[in-house]
């Protein structure tokens, strides 16, 4: 039976979307998607040559720092935790038994020794700690705490020329919309994309710091809407080519592209060990590779020199 005209210009589409490569992109933290360290010592402040208010900075990376610990405190068990750090919150799942948590005690005496039972009760925080994040920061702080963070993330940005809001959108603009039918897969395996996602493309976060805190500077920063709980990693014990290595096996297929983007040598280093595109990102006002002033058209450059253009041409065939 000849297919209708509808029907053949759905599927040249479809051809044309399962061409297009998926690009993972992996990003630094600190002094890459958000601003902290920098402001704390004052080197921000420093590459504006006295325009820029050192104190003022300095200040806000106090305030950031009390935000960040209490919502690990108070939300995270992370003085329960801090010493049992995991490079990501699925690290443990193989100890999880799946069991309800909606009314589990967590006063269940976790700690030393670290064994099978207490790396259970790790990985039901863990459990806790992503269906929390899923939730968003207006479940879990209360009115007036919620308004001194959204105020803090204006005066931030206001006062960072929009590196945060900038940072952001561009986070926004990297992940793409995928087209195809919602129920069209790409492949029945697992570690390949599906097209029952509503984007093209994946950001995953590779920190040198510790897990917890940086879901909740994830929360805090507004990172939770492009970023996924699962795709935080801490290279803390671990180092950043070991994360780098986990996140090839798990996503790479024939037309995964990856791109790293960070402000530090060792991530520099692991993209060039895996050989992928490395974005350096500077805090001098004159850079290009910096919040405001990274653009998708810069990304997509680093990408093409590495990978080459990802327009494909699909041949129009009629049955």
């Amino acid at each position: 039976m000849d297919r209708t005209p509808t029907a053949l210009l759905r599927d040249r589409k479809i051809s044309k979307e399962v061409a297009k490569p998926m690009t993972v992109y992996i990003w630094d933290m600190d002094e890459t998607l958000i601003l902290l360290k920098s402001l704390l010592d004052g080197t921000y402040a420093g590459t504006f040559n006295g325009l820029k208010d050192r104190r003022k900075g300095i200040e806000i990376g106090k305030l950031w720092e009390n935000h960040i610990l209490q919502v690990c405190d108070d939300h995270f068990y992370y003085e329960e935790i801090e010493d049992y750090n995991e490079p990501f919150l699925d690290a443990l799942s193989e100890y999880d038994d799946g069991r309800d948590l909606s009314k589990y005690n967590f006063n269940d005496g976790f700690g030393f020794p670290y064994d099978d039972w207490n790396k259970r009760k790790l990985a039901y925080r863990h459990r806790s700690i992503a269906e929390k994040y899923s939730q968003g920061l207006c479940k879990i702080l209360d009115q007036q705490t919620f308004k001194l963070w959204n105020d803090l993330y204006s005066l931030t940005d206001s006062y960072t020329d929009g590196w945060l809001s900038s940072g952001h959108a561009l986070l926004e603009q990297t992940l793409g919309k995928a087209s195809l039918p919602a129920n069209y897969l790409l492949s029945s395996d697992p570690t390949t994309r599906s097209f029952t996602s509503k984007y093209q493309n994946i950001n995953v976060l590779v920190t040198s710091g510790s897990l917890i805190p940086s879901l909740a500077k994830c929360l805090l920063y507004r990172l939770d809407d492009v970023i996924a709980a699962n795709n935080v990693y801490s290279s803390w014990e671990v180092g950043k080519l070991r994360c780098f290595s986990w996140i090839k096996e798990r996503f790479s297929g024939p037309n995964v592209r990856f791109c790293a983007i960070g402000d530090g040598t060792e991530e520099c280093e692991a993209a060039q060990a895996m050989r992928w595109p490395f974005i350096k990102i500077d805090l001098r006002p004159s850079s290009l590779c910096r919040f405001p002033g990274l653009t998708m058209k810069v990304v997509q450059s680093y990408t093409d020199v590495m990978y080459g253009s990802p327009d494909v041409e699909v041949e129009e065939t009629e049955e």
